[in-house]
């Protein structure tokens, strides 16, 4: 099973598991399912975040679409860094 890791500064905890909680249905039609929401331990500003997904090249390319809009409106957004995770 593949995994996709969000890291995201400046941002906070709450307002980023609200989105994500939003945004459940949009990206279960992706193949993307939230497993986890953190605020690290030692940085109160930084939260991570892990999706689980049978399609790591669905999922990437859902992900890279969704921030190149993101930032075609705003170039300044703050996006997360994503890791892509595979167990192959």
């Amino acid at each position: 099973m593949a995994h996709v890791l969000a890291k995201l500064r400046g941002a906070k905890f709450e307002d980023i598991k609200s989105v994500l909680k939003a945004d459940v249905l949009k990206h279960a039609e992706q193949g993307l399912y939230l497993k986890h929401v953190w605020r690290n331990a030692d940085d109160s500003n930084e939260v991570l975040f892990i999706f689980q997904t049978n399609d790591l090249t669905r999922a990437r390319k859902y992900i890279e679409s969704i921030h190149a809009q993101a930032l075609k409106e705003n170039p300044s957004v703050n996006l997360p860094q994503m890791t892509f995770l595979d167990d192959k």
